[in-house]
C-alpha cells in the first residue's frame, strides 16, 4: 500500500496539532489514521524540509579533487578566496573522493616493490594524506609512456615485453604493446598487489581501470608498428578490451570501475568518426560491471553527439564521471566552436557544467593548479549549483510513525523519499549489489541504536527525476518500555546496517548519523 492509498478518506487533525520543528527543519501532524489490531490508532507525520545547501560527501557523488605528485601534507589544506562568501575556503571540505592518476612505474617502480606500501614514497604520503582526512581515493593507472616518458616500469621490458618507440630521441618513452604475453603476465600480478590492498569500498571510491593509450584515456592505443590499422586491428582491440576487463573486474570485486566512453575507444586512432565497433567493446565492459567516464566535457570537438547518445543510453543504469577537456591555463579554448572567449575561463566552466546536466554526471572534477582555482574564483556559483543539483541529494520528505506504541506490537510505517540531484543513487552497479537500504531505528537516550530494522522492499537507484516514492514497512517493536526516539537511514547492510548515506534533510543526526524523527514511548 502507498502513502497516498494509506491516507485516502482521512482526516488531517493538523490546525491541532501542527507543530513546526524550526531548528530541525521539519514539521510535524497527526495523521487521525485509524490502524489494524496490531497498529495505534494514531500516526503522527513528520515532514522533513530539503537541504539544498550542505555538501554531502557520499560514495560515486559530488566534488574530486586531484591528488600532488609532491605528496606534500600542505596540499589538503590549500585555501582559494571566494568572493561571494567573503572568506577562504578549504577545496578538500567541498571534495568527495581524491583522484591519482599517475604511472605503472610510479605504482610499481621495480619487480615485487610497491610504493604504495612504503611510507617514504610521495605515493604512499599522498594517498595516507586523502585517507586520513576522510577522503577515498580513486585511480588511474598509465602505461602509455609517448608523451611523458617511463610510465610502464622497465622491469617490464627488460624481461622481454615489446613495444613500440615513437621517437629515438626518447628512448625512455616507449609504448608497450598491450596483447603482448608478458607484458599481460606483469600488469595482471601489479593488479592483484594492488587489490589486495584497496579492493575495500571504505578507503577506494573507484577505479579508472582501463589506462590504455595517450593519458590513460583508451583512444590511440597501439597494437602494431605505429598507429598502424590493419586487418588485425578489430581482432586485437576486442581480445584486450576483453583481457583487461576481465584483469579489473576479477580483482576489484567491491570497488566501482570506470571506462572512458567515446566513439574511438581503444583504436590507434585518437580521433575521427565513430567507430562501429566502439559500442559493443564499451558494452562488453559495461557488462562486467564497469561504470562510465569522459574526459573530454566542455571540449565540443571531442565530446559530440555520440558521446552524449551514448551517456543517454545507460542513464539511471550506470553513474558517469566527469573530467572537463580544457586546461584553460594552458589551452587555446577560445577556438572552441561552442565561442568561448578569451580571457573567460568562466565560458568553459559554464560549458562543461552544461555538459554535465545533460549527462546526468554524478561526479565532476576540480582537477589541480589553475584549475581548480578556475572553479572556486570564476565560477564558484556553479560549483554551489552542482552541490544543489547534480549528482544524487536524497532526502526523506516525509516520516509516518507512532508516538507511543507497546512492547511487541506490530506498527505499521509509512516513508516518502525523493531525490532532488538530476543523476542517481547507483546501488544497482554490480560491486555494491543492492547493499544500501532505507532502515528504521529506535534510539535510547543515549541515542544509541537499540533495535534496527531495515525495509528490503524499497530500492534507493529508482528514486529519479525529482520525483517522489512511497513506501509501507511493518517494524515490530523488541525493546522494553521506556522513553525512545525514531530514526531513519540509508544503511550498509554489508557493514552492520550503519548509516552510510548523507541525506539532504534539514533535521538532528544522533553521533552515529541517524536522522531522528519524533520521540516515542513504549508503555
Amino acid at each position: 500500500m502507498n502513502l497516498k492509498n494509506m491516507f485516502s478518506g482521512t482526516v488531517i487533525m493538523g490546525a491541532a496539532l501542527l507543530a513546526l520543528c524550526s531548528l530541525c527543519g521539519c514539521s510535524k501532524e497527526s495523521s487521525g489514521t485509524s490502524g489494524g489490531e496490531d497498529t495505534p490508532a494514531d500516526l503522527t507525520v513528520v515532514k522533513f524540509n530539503v537541504d539544498k545547501k550542505t555538501v554531502l560527501h557520499n560514495p560515486l557523488n559530488g566534488w574530486v579533487m586531484y591528488g600532488s605528485a609532491s605528496g606534500d601534507p600542505s596540499y589538503w589544506d590549500r585555501e582559494i578566496y571566494v568572493s561571494e562568501l567573503g572568506k577562504n575556503v578549504r577545496v578538500r571540505d567541498y571534495a568527495s573522493a581524491c583522484y591519482i592518476r599517475t604511472s605503472w612505474r610510479t605504482f610499481n617502480p621495480s619487480e615485487g616493490v610497491y610504493a604504495w606500501r612504503d611510507p617514504s614514497t610521495k605515493l604512499y604520503k599522498m594517498i595516507h594524506g586523502a585517507l586520513d582526512r576522510g577522503l577515498p581515493i580513486a585511480f588511474r593507472v598509465v602505461v602509455d609512456g609517448r608523451d611523458q616518458g617511463e610510465n610502464t616500469p622497465s622491469f617490464v621490458f627488460d624481461n622481454g615485453a615489446t613495444y613500440w618507440l615513437e621517437n629515438a630521441k626518447y628512448p625512455l618513452r616507449k609504448t608497450p604493446y598491450p596483447q603482448d604475453p608478458v607484458f599481460q603476465r606483469y600488469y595482471e600480478k601489479f593488479i592483484e598487489e594492488l587489490a589486495k590492498d584497496f579492493n575495500d569500498p571504505e578507503t577506494t571510491a573507484f577505479i579508472d581501470a582501463y589506462g590504455l593509450g595517450k593519458w590513460g584515456e583508451g583512444h590511440n592505443v597501439v597494437y602494431e608498428n605505429g598507429n598502424a590499422v590493419t586487418e588485425n586491428t578489430e581482432r586485437l582491440k576486442y581480445e584486450v578490451m576483453d583481457w583487461i576487463t576481465d584483469v579489473y573486474s576479477k580483482n576489484f570485486t567491491k570497488v566501482p570501475l570506470a571506462i572512458n566512453y567515446h566513439r574511438v575507444i581503444g583504436h590507434p586512432a585518437s580521433d575521427g568518426s565513430a567507430n562501429p565497433n566502439s559500442e559493443k567493446l564499451l558494452n562488453l565492459a559495461v557488462s562486467k560491471g564497469y561504470s562510465l567516464r569522459q574526459d573530454a566535457f566542455g571540449m565540443s570537438d571531442y565530446y559530440r553527439d555520440w558521446e552524449r547518445a551514448y551517456a543517454a543510453t545507460w542513464m539511471y543504469k550506470r553513474p558517469i564521471i566527469m573530467e572537463g577537456g580544457w586546461i584553460v591555463s594552458q589551452h587555446s579554448y577560445w577556438n572552441d566552436s561552442r565561442g568561448y572567449r578569451k580571457g573567460h575561463p568562466e565560458d568553459v566552466r559554464q560549458g562543461e557544467y552544461d555538459d554535465c546536466k545533460v549527462a546526468k554526471v554524478n561526479m565532476m572534477d576540480f582537477r589541480v593548479g589553475d584549475e581548480t582555482t578556475s572553479w572556486f574564483e570564476d565560477a564558484f556559483s556553479l560549483v554551489q549549483q552542482f552541490i544543489a543539483e547534480g549528482g544524487y541529494r536524497i532526502y526523506p520528505e516525509q516520516v509516518s510513525v507512532p508516538e507511543s506504541v507497546s512492547p511487541g506490537a506490530k506498527v505499521s510505517l509509512a516513508h516518502r523519499w525523493k531525490n532532488i540531484g538530476w543523476g542517481y543513487f547507483p546501488n544497482n552497479i554490480p560491486q555494491w549489489n543492492y547493499r544500501y537500504k532505507v532502515a528504521f531505528a529506535l534510539l535510547d537516550k543515549s541515542g544509541k541504536a537499540v533495535q534496527v530494522q531495515v525495509d528490503n522492499n524499497c530500492e534507493p537507484s529508482v528514486w529519479t527525476g525529482s520525483k517522489s516514492f512511497d513506501y509501507k514497512t511493518d517494524f515490530t517493536v523488541k525493546v522494553p518500555a521506556g522513553e525512545y526516539v525514531w530514526a531513519v537511514a540509508i544503511v550498509n547492510t554489508e557493514n552492520d546496517n550503519i548509516p552510510a548515506i548523507e541525506l539532504a534533510a534539514r533535521g538532528e543526526l544522533s553521533a552515529d548519523k541517524w536522522l531522528k524523527v519524533t520521540d516515542v514511548t513504549v508503555k
